[in-house]
């Protein structure tokens, strides 16, 4: 297998060494360590790279006060756009600051790192190390703890292949069709499959499951955790995107004894987002579904529990209990429920093209798609933050992405760090006031139709569809008891009706004492990551006074 090459360019001999040492001594075993102390050798090298179809995992350069143009230099060299571009500067030197986080936030840089001073600097491999799994990601080289095989745009196996993705599961893709897959069958004994085929290959039995169901799928890695029919819970928690990863952490680390429910993956629209940059505390951005992963192992670590693949369908009381019922018609009882299930996006409603979902019309960011996108035309139908960060991450991929809007601008709807990021990319471009209202295809999306919303004129174009509009909250399941808006987002403390006698609903508290709201599912909450975390904590601060007035009855 091809070492991927780290290539460095420094012109300044000091840093040039310094950077060099580092590198060789820590990385030549796995990579190809190529440095240059000019523009015209390096270039040579990217070539020969290149011909060679070596991937380049990170492009680094220097920039500072002996190296005034490295930011140019490093936004002019062609690289493959799955390598990370980062700027190498000096400690202390912050007057190169502004230009590179300017540079960051344009996406015409990635990262940044400081030169290491010592002979072993680990805050400089750390960082590196984590540039290299980034790259590794980006050009879908890992571990493979799990092989799927299957018909490349068959609905099941796609919605697998998103499922294992946004669970940070290892995963190795083989279409049916090709030499590659037939292989992996054959080395399983896998005859006459009923594709998708499952593999795990992490287990030392070598487990194959056909067609598998969500339930089994999860069964079989062990995710599914029994609970006896008379155990009963302090908090109940329905979904594991941002709001119940951020009420998880917070309840199991104050000693609740708390399970989650999650039905799909950790993380919600959020796991889906290649790159969160307005993040707290992640200056170069961190990815939804790392993000949601970690979240996830802390609230384990600190004692919650995790119930997958299990929808919920249904809230009843019982006195002083809640029990939430779930799909496989099992049931969970607990004093408190935080209900934070979400929203989804919204359907296009155009009938040619929900019969191509899947097969070239997306709905989501789908990550796992991005790789398949080299060459071709994207569109990305949405005005918001999870609509540009899929822009952003396709457009390494694909020839060109239009993202179709129907306001005049993104203004409104969208974050300015990726207004500027989009505005800097050159194979992007915003159509405003523009829908999607037709499309032709049989086995794959052909063509898609645009319609200016101001003239009515329509346009057909060949392309291929990702779908990020508008949101329907998830709130279904909870019956009449709870009340909701118009919309179905569910209302909480003061403009929540509550029964006569009872006191106002607190804060997140919904129409049914006990019962509590937070993140996107919520009537009036702020669609940010950031804020969903910080309501499900808020809500668990909230949950501490109903189990002490409910002990206070008994």
């Amino acid at each position: 297998m091809t070492r991927p090459a780290i290539v460095l360019l420094s012109r300044e001999p000091g840093m040039r060494a310094l950077v060099q040492r580092a590198l060789r001594r820590r990385y030549e075993q796995d990579y190809q360590v190529r440095v240059h102390g000019d523009v015209a050798s390096l270039r040579e090298t990217l070539g020969q790279l290149r011909a060679d179809e070596t991937p380049v995992a990170l492009l680094m350069v220097g920039y500072g006060e002996e190296e005034p143009d490295g930011l140019s230099v490093l936004e002019s060299l062609e690289v493959d756009r799955t390598a990370l571009r980062v700027t190498v500067v000096r400690w202390g030197d912050w007057s190169a600051a502004r230009p590179i986080f300017d540079a960051i936030g344009m996406g015409l840089v990635d990262r940044w790192i400081t030169v290491p001073e010592l002979e072993t600097d680990e805050e400089f491999h750390r960082t590196v190390s984590e540039f290299l799994d980034d790259a590794a990601s980006r050009r879908g080289t890992s571990f493979e703890a799990v092989r799927l095989v299957g018909h490349r745009w068959d609905g099941r196996t796609q919605h697998l292949r998103d499922l294992f993705d946004r669970n940070h599961i290892p995963t190795g893709f083989y279409d049916a069709a090709t030499p590659d897959g037939r292989a992996v069958l054959l080395g399983a004994g896998v005859q006459d499959p009923t594709f998708p085929v499952v593999l795990l290959h992490f287990r030392r039995d070598a487990t194959v499951l056909q067609n598998p169901t969500d339930i089994q799928i999860a069964d079989a890695f062990g995710l599914f955790e029994p609970f006896g029919e008379e155990e009963e819970f302090d908090l109940t928690i329905v979904g594991a995107g941002p709001a119940g990863l951020g009420a998880a952490v917070y309840a199991a680390s104050e000693g609740l004894r708390t399970i989650v429910l999650e039905t799909e993956a950790v993380g919600g629209q959020a796991g889906t987002s290649s790159l969160i940059r307005n993040y707290l505390g992640f200056p170069s951005g961190i990815s939804g579904s790392r993000l949601a992963f970690r979240a996830y192992e802390q609230a384990w670590t600190f004692g919650a529990r995790f119930h997958f693949m299990r929808a919920a369908t249904g809230l009843a009381r019982s006195g002083d209990h809640l029990s939430v019922r779930l799909s496989d018609h099992s049931s969970v009882r607990s004093a408190a429920v935080i209900v934070a299930t979400g929203a989804a996006y919204r359907r296009l409603g155009v009938p040619e093209l929900e019969t191509l979902t899947g097969r070239g019309v997306f709905y989501g960011a789908t990550v796992s798609e991005a790789p398949a996108m080299r060459g071709q035309q994207v569109y990305v139908a949405g005005g918001g933050n999870s609509a540009g960060q899929a822009a952003v991450h396709l457009a390494r991929y694909a020839e060109h992405v239009t993202i179709l809007v129907r306001r005049p601008t993104l203004a409104e709807t969208m974050s300015e760090y990726l207004i500027k990021e989009i505005d800097a990319a050159p194979n992007i471009t915003v159509r405003p006031r523009t829908e999607v209202v037709g499309g032709t295809g049989t086995e794959f999306v052909e063509s898609l139709r645009l319609r200016d919303v101001g003239t009515g004129a329509e346009e057909e174009v060949p392309g291929v569809l990702f779908v990020l509009i508008g949101a329907e909250p998830r709130s279904h399941w909870l019956g009449d008891d709870v009340a909701k808006d118009r919309r179905g987002y569910v209302l909480t403390g003061d403009a929540a009706p509550h029964e006569p006698g009872l006191p106002t609903p607190a804060l997140l508290e919904t129409s049914v004492p006990g019962v509590f709201a937070a993140g996107d599912v919520r009537h009036g909450s702020v669609k940010r990551v950031a804020s969903a975390v910080g309501e499900g904590a808020l809500a668990v601060s909230l949950v501490q006074p109903h189990l002490g007035w409910l002990r206070a009855r008994r």
